[in-house]
């Protein structure tokens, strides 16, 4: 697999430093500032105007952490359905607060679903 450790970095730019030389380098330093400042306008752009059509979509720190664990959505989305299940059974309805997901949690069991040894829990929607 291909990784970048900083000496390979420091060795990249060594190299590109001794190509470019002195007199090209910031010249070339600075298109690539321009770049990456176009880069970022144009991820703000595209997301204010996904927020604009989706005003309930999370923060993008919380996509993040929702990409990098889909196990704790998955536990959060339980979570609000035990509860709502509780409040139904007292009698009152659970309110949904203003950080409620994209995703419409389906009722699911309090037990975990039996796993075959060696394989796979079954997929619950094919039940």
């Amino acid at each position: 697999m291909f990784s970048l450790s900083p000496i390979k970095i420091l060795v990249v730019v060594a190299v590109i430093m001794l190509l470019m030389g002195p007199d090209k380098l910031p010249e070339v330093a600075h298109r690539i500032g321009a770049a990456w400042r176009a880069v970022k306008k144009l991820q703000e752009r595209v997301e204010a105007e996904v927020r604009d059509v989706i005003p309930d979509l999370p923060s993008t720190g919380d996509i993040a952490r929702i990409a990098r664990s889909p196990v704790h959505l998955l536990n959060q989305l339980a979570d609000r359905v035990d509860a709502k299940e509780g409040g139904d059974a007292a009698g009152t309805s659970a309110t949904s607060d203003a950080s409620t997901p994209l995703l419409s949690p389906r009722p699911v069991s309090s037990a975990p679903p039996p796993v075959e040894p060696g394989g796979s829990p079954p997929d619950p929607s094919l039940n």
